[in-house]
């Protein structure tokens, strides 16, 4: 293990795990020639990181980012999470209590790289919090109603308060012809973004405290740090990243997307 190191900046890494169900080897999916776990940490160069390491669970991923110039650390293939995996890259790497680590999964290779180093800036400048975060506005009734778009209320120190699936914050009469109104409420509802920044020694605490019931209601993982009674800071963006890649379907639309550039 290296010697422990302090920074200034942010570390950013991204998790890569080869087995998926619905896009077998997603992280070397070829994207324009080139796997897409780099397509993520070619994006990830340009947001003013100090480092982007790939934490990877298997060999070939390690040697697909080694022949492309991209730093790796191999760790254990059986973990059940994410943060279980980036934990383990926090050991690996030596990092100090106090870095700030930047999640970015690694099936996002329209990431806004802009995006990672507000999330990063939001948790450098809170320092009651252990987490940052982002979210957009909600503009379509459809996606305050979709459970897979994850919605966030916040405080007026834009605290996170609340991550659910359900349609929060709900306005008192939006159901008062017994359906739902057809424009969304004012202000609008906040859609969580997935990409996150952590204080390194609350990442590596992560995995030891107690799953809530509230994120096994959800399904959400990040309400177990509301739970144990951590802070959220939440950084809020004007629009909405582009989707990542979790079906074939999402390959071929991203591949268009490098294909034109």
């Amino acid at each position: 293990m290296s010697a422990t190191r302090a920074s200034a900046g942010f570390t950013v890494l991204i998790p890569a795990r080869l087995a998926s169900t619905r896009l077998p080897d997603k992280p070397l999916a070829d994207i324009a020639g080139i796997p897409m776990v780099v397509r993520v940490a070619q994006r990830v160069l340009q947001s003013g990181a100090d480092r982007c390491v790939v934490a990877a669970d298997h060999a070939r991923i390690v040697q697909a980012c080694q022949a492309h110039g991209i730093p790796t650390v191999l760790t254990r293939a059986d973990h059940s999470c994410g943060s279980d995996r980036l934990a383990q890259a926090c050991e690996l790497l030596g990092l100090d209590d106090n870095a700030v680590v930047v999640n970015v999964q690694g099936d996002e290779p329209l990431i806004e790289p802009a995006l990672i180093g507000a999330v990063a800036a939001e948790l450098q400048a809170r320092p009651d919090c252990v987490m940052s975060t982002a979210a957009s506005p909600i503009d379509a009734m459809a996606d305050f109603l979709n459970p897979n778009v994850v919605k966030v209320v916040l405080d007026r120190n834009r605290t996170a308060l609340y991550f659910s699936r359900a349609p929060i914050a709900w306005w008192r009469n939006g159901m008062a012809s017994g359906t739902p109104a057809d424009t969304v409420p004012a202000p609008a509802p906040l859609r969580h973004i997935g990409l996150y920044a952590y204080r390194a020694g609350f990442l590596r605490r992560f995995p030891t405290l107690e799953i809530s019931p509230l994120e096994l209601t959800e399904s959400l993982e990040q309400l177990r740090v509301l739970w144990h009674g951590e802070r959220i800071a939440v950084h809020i963006s004007a629009q909405a990243p582009g989707g990542g890649v979790d079906t074939p379907e999402d390959l071929v639309r991203v591949r268009a997307v490098f294909g034109r550039s």
